[in-house]
C-alpha cells in the first residue's frame, strides 16, 4: 500500500523534516583542503546551527550566518573535486558575506530535498524572527555569523540507517518553489532516524522512525572518512538504448576489461559486496541491501520480474539492518544486524534451496525459521545447489542439494531446512565458504 500523500500539508511536511534534520545523516562534504569525505551532519536542538564532525572535531556553523543556499556545484570548492553526474545532490551553503561556502553532497534526491528545503525555512524563519527581512526564501540576502570548532563529540551515533518506519510522509517533488514555514516547535526528544528510500513508482519517499538504529557498523568521525565507492569489471550489466526509437535504456551486457566504477543512480556506501553469476548484490554502511543484474527466479528480491542494470533497493528488507549479504547461482542469502537469515530467488528445482521447507521460488525475501528459531546467524554462504551458515554458538547448518555429500550429514540426501551438520558439534564454526559441490568452514577447537 502506498503511503498517504500529504502534498496538501507543506508545513507538516518541514516539521517532518526537521525532525529529521535534527536527528541527522551522513553527507558527503567537500573542503578547500583534501578529498571529499563522509561526516555526520545535523541541526542543533534550538534550530540555530548546523553541526558536524570532522577529523574527530566538532564544527558548527552558525545559519544566521548563511545568506544563501545553492544548488549542484557552483563554487569554488566543488570546481576542485567535480563529479557531474552528482550535480543534482550536491548543494552549497554560502556564509561570511559569500566569501565562504560550505559543500555537501547527498545520497539521494529526496535527501537532498529534505535538507535543502529544510534548512531554507530555518534560516528564512530566523530572519524573520530578527526582523532582518521578510523576503522569500529562495532570494536570501547577506547576514552575519561567524565559524566555531571545538573538541566535544557528539553525544549520540549519527546514520543514515534502516528502521521500523512509524511515521511517514511524502514530499513533493514536482514544485520546488513550496511555501516553507517552521512550525516552532521543540522536537529534541524525537529519535527519528531519517530514511529515503526510492520507490518502484515514480515518487519517493521519506520515512521517519522513533526505532533507534542498531546497524553492526559505528557511524563515528573514525569509520567515515571516506566512501566506499565499488568498481566492477568482466562481463557487466549496463544501460543499453532500444532499437524502437523510444530512446528508453534497458539492461545489457557489455565486456568491460579494467576496473570502472559502478553506474548507480544513488550515491552507495558500501560496505560488503557479493556476485552470482548473472546478479549482484550489495549491503551498504546503513544496512541497507541494492541488488541487480539478472532477475531470472526472484534472485535479486524485487517482487518483479524485470532486470535491472544498476543498484536497487530490496525494499522489503527497508525496515531492516542488514549486515552480509551472500549470492547463489539462483538464490540469494542476508543476514541481518539481529542475526535473522533472510532468503530468496527461484526454488524450483526439488531441493530445497532456499531453507523453508518447500520447493516453492520467493521473489522477495523471506526470513528462514524453523532449527535455526531463536538463533543468531553470523557467518553464511552460497554454493550454486545448497548453502551453509554459522551461528553465535558455533554450530554449522547446511541445507538444499546433498549430491556429492556437500551438506556434510554423512549422506548424499537433499535438506530443505538448515540442518546442524553434527560432527562438528564439538567445534566452533567461524566461517563457512561454499564451492558448487563442496563446502569448507573454519573452526575453533570448544575447551573441553
Amino acid at each position: 500500500m502506498a503511503d498517504p500523500v500529504s502534498y496538501a500539508n507543506p508545513e507538516r511536511d518541514i516539521e517532518q523534516a526537521l525532525i529529521a534534520l535534527k536527528k541527522g545523516t551522513q553527507l558527503i562534504k567537500y573542503s578547500r583542503k583534501g578529498k571529499p569525505k563522509f561526516c555526520p551532519f545535523r541541526v542543533s536542538p534550538d534550530e540555530t546551527t548546523l553541526i558536524w564532525y570532522s577529523h574527530g572535531e566538532k564544527r558548527s556553523l552558525k545559519l544566521s550566518s548563511v545568506s544563501r543556499i545553492i544548488s549542484g556545484q557552483r563554487t569554488a570548492v566543488f570546481r576542485r573535486y567535480s563529479r557531474p553526474e552528482k550535480e543534482y545532490l550536491s548543494f552549497s551553503l554560502l556564509y561570511n558575506n559569500g566569501e565562504r561556502s560550505l559543500d555537501l553532497i547527498c545520497k539521494d534526491k529526496v535527501e537532498t530535498e529534505v535538507w535543502i528545503s529544510g534548512l531554507k525555512a530555518l534560516i528564512s524563519t530566523g530572519r524573520s524572527c530578527s526582523r532582518r527581512t521578510q523576503s522569500n526564501i529562495s532570494d536570501l540576502h547577506d547576514g552575519g555569523g561567524n565559524f566555531i570548532q571545538n573538541g566535544h563529540p557528539f553525544g549520540a551515533t549519527i546514520e543514515f540507517a534502516s528502521s521500523t518506519a512509524r511515521s511517514r510522509f511524502s514530499v513533493d517533488l514536482s514544485s520546488r518553489e513550496t511555501s516553507l514555514n517552521s512550525p516552532g516547535s521543540d522536537v529534541e526528544s524525537e529519535c527519528a532516524n531519517m530514511q529515503v528510500r526510492t520507490s518502484a513508482g515514480d515518487g519517493f519517499r521519506l520515512s521517519v522512525s522513533s526505532t533507534p538504529s542498531c546497524s553492526s557498523q559505528g557511524s563515528g568521525s573514525d569509520d567515515i572518512e571516506s566512501l566506499g565507492d565499488v568498481y566492477v569489471w568482466g562481463e557487466i550489466w549496463c544501460d543499453g538504448v532500444s532499437n524502437d526509437g523510444s530512446g528508453n535504456p534497458f539492461p545489457t551486457k557489455n565486456d568491460v576489461l579494467i576496473p570502472k566504477p559502478l553506474e548507480s543512480n544513488v550515491v552507495l556506501d558500501v560496505r560488503q559486496i557479493a556476485c552470482g553469476v548473472r546478479h549482484v548484490a550489495l549491503v551498504t554502511r546503513q544496512g541497507e541491501v541494492f541488488t541487480w543484474g539478472d532477475e531470472s527466479g526472484g534472485r535479486l528480491g524485487h517482487g518483479i520480474e524485470k532486470d535491472f542494470s544498476r543498484p536497487r533497493l530490496v525494499e522489503s528488507l527497508a525496515v531492516t539492518n542488514m549486515d552480509f549479504v551472500a549470492c547463489g547461482e539462483y538464490h540469494t542469502c542476508a543476514v541481518s544486524t539481529s542475526g535473522d537469515l533472510y532468503t530468496w530467488g527461484d526454488g524450483t528445482h526439488n531441493t530445497g534451496l532456499l531453507g523453508h521447507g518447500t520447493d516453492v521460488s520467493h521473489w522477495i525475501p523471506k526470513r528462514v525459521s524453523g532449527p535455526i528459531e531463536g538463533l543468531q546467524v553470523v557467518s553464511v554462504a552460497c554454493g550454486t545447489w545448497h548453502s551453509a551458515l554459522a551461528a553465535s554458538n558455533g554450530k554449522l547448518f547446511t541445507f538444499g542439494d546433498g549430491t556429492f555429500g556437500v551438506l556434510g550429514h554423512g549422506n548424499r540426501e537433499s535438506v530443505s531446512y538448515p540442518r546442524e551438520v553434527q560432527l562438528l558439534s564439538g567445534l566452533k564454526t567461524i566461517k563457512v565458504a561454499c564451492g558448487v559441490w563442496h563446502t569448507a568452514a573454519i573452526v575453533e577447537a570448544m575447551s573441553q
